[in-house]
């Protein structure tokens, strides 16, 4: 994963102090390079390194552009020209963060150096008639727990919205017949988000995977991490199969350039290979390529935001929705035949058989437990939205496949959201809490956050860097 480079345009304004603009700019400066963050820094713009007038904000953008930045941070190092940095933002295009280091007491003499605090009031309210979305952390001390989780959150936001902006799904061949609820408007999926397919027919597939087969070396290496990695329960032939799937779903994902793929992966995919696609799937998903099941083209770009969010710190698992706990009222399995990645694993996991299904290449395991984050994107009717939500591994009976009993607050609510849309049975969880991160990600790409939880207050609290009432 590519680093996250954010834009670093420290703002003042002409009747506040411009030396104590100066110094708190190179403070932050120093922060965030103690924070190892990647920065285009703009002190080759004028002599102070601030950002204050409309010459130096044509060059500072041009800058920004050639560098190709993915988010905006503009510390108010005192009051700040918010114009200025409302048009900027405006023409970078990019998430932004809004922040100034907290105002000193006044002196003997009862003078203030900065506002700082004013001057984001300001620029918060000229970011909204240009319709710049923003992200907004707390006025607070460098020094402060929250400014390091913030900056680092807001990093974590921009990976997501990154990954949302570039994605190209490979399609591998038709959704199941039978599967109205994995539909989606591939046309509308391009002019409102610019996100692109990449269909290919099932023969393709085939094609790619006999090639691989011929070629030996990867497939062979393959083999050798399954049989390290899990406990094979199938024929060597059919294993042979497995690893050619992985080894040419990988080598068509790189052939159309894209970040995810969905496959077809019953019921025509066993007629040509003979074999389950489930665990050549946790493979891919393993190594930060999130493959999905049924052609759930929603799916496979909730896949691509969760693991976004996360930035690289766990893998992400996509599930069923399927049943309730037999004793717990707000408990519910997610299960799915077998594609969950390995690293998502309590135990060494089985390579075997799944649940109604007689061909082999299914993953068999019970999750890890510990809290996790459920997304969901999707869509009908020109609407758009992302439900968003935790919960927590609780104990359930065993049951085969990938799986995970999992608890919410209010299953019933849960339930009535999935049920009366635009959601479906299918969700990406992941150990860990990115919600806060989604949430956020959710105003830059255009779609309504969901909440399963009526926490929405809590996540805002966390984001501009406080602890909910």
């Amino acid at each position: 994963m590519k680093p996250i480079k954010l834009g670093f345009a420290p703002t003042r304004r002409s009747i506040f102090s411009a030396p104590d603009a100066v110094k708190y700019a190179n403070l932050t400066r120093e922060k965030l390079k103690e924070l190892e963050i990647d920065f285009v820094d703009i002190t080759d713009i004028n002599d102070e390194g601030l950002l204050y007038n409309e010459q130096d904000m044509q060059k500072v953008a041009e800058k920004f552009k050639a560098e190709k930045i993915d988010g905006l941070f503009v510390p108010h190092c005192n009051f700040g020209t918010e114009y200025i940095v409302a048009k900027l933002a405006k023409e970078m295009n990019v998430p932004v963060l809004l922040w100034g280091p907290r105002d000193e007491r006044p002196d003997e003499a009862g003078i203030r150096l900065r506002d700082t605090q004013c001057g984001l009031f300001a620029t918060g309210k000229v970011l909204r008639r240009f319709q710049v979305p923003f992200t907004y952390l707390k006025n607070c001390r460098l020094s402060d727990d929250v400014f390091e989780q913030g900056v680092k959150r807001f990093l974590a936001v921009c990976n997501t919205v990154k990954a949302f902006r570039n994605t190209r799904i490979l399609q591998i061949s038709t959704r199941p017949y039978d599967f109205l609820t994995t539909m989606c408007n591939e046309g509308e999926l391009l002019e409102r988000f610019n996100i692109q397919l990449a269909p290919i027919p099932m023969p393709e597939l085939s094609a790619e995977v006999k090639a691989a087969k011929a070629e030996k070396n990867q497939v062979s290496k393959t083999i050798e991490l399954i049989k390290s990695k899990m406990e094979v329960k199938i024929e060597s032939n059919e294993l042979e199969t497995v690893a050619a799937l992985k080894v040419a779903m990988q080598a068509l994902a790189d052939k159309y350039g894209c970040n995810a793929i969905a496959i077809q992966c019953w019921n025509f995919l066993q007629n040509e290979l003979g074999i389950m696609p489930c665990a050549a799937n946790a493979l891919l998903t393993d190594e930060g390529l999130p493959v999905v099941c049924e052609t759930d083209i929603h799916g496979a770009i909730t896949s691509i935001l969760v693991e976004a969010a996360a930035v690289g710190t766990a893998t992400t698992f996509f599930a069923d929705w399927t049943v309730r706990h037999p004793d717990n009222e707000n408990a519910e399995l997610l299960q799915h035949c077998g594609p969950w990645p390995i690293s998502v694993a309590q135990n060494k996991p089985t390579l075997g058989y799944p649940l109604a299904f007689k061909h082999p290449g299914a993953v068999e395991a019970l999750a890890k437990p510990g809290k996790i984050t459920l997304a969901r994107f999707d869509g009908d009717n020109g609407e758009y939205s992302m439900l968003l939500g935790n919960a927590v591994a609780v104990n359930g009976p065993f049951t085969k496949g990938t799986y995970m009993w999992v608890e919410v607050d209010n299953l019933g609510r849960l339930e009535e959201k999935i049920v009366c849309g635009p959601y479906i049975h299918h969700c990406t969880g992941i150990h860990g809490d990115v919600v806060a991160v989604l949430y956020e990600a959710c105003k830059y790409m255009g779609i309504q956050p969901d909440l399963y939880d009526p926490i929405e207050e809590k996540i805002r609290a966390t984001i501009r860097g406080e602890k909910a009432e």
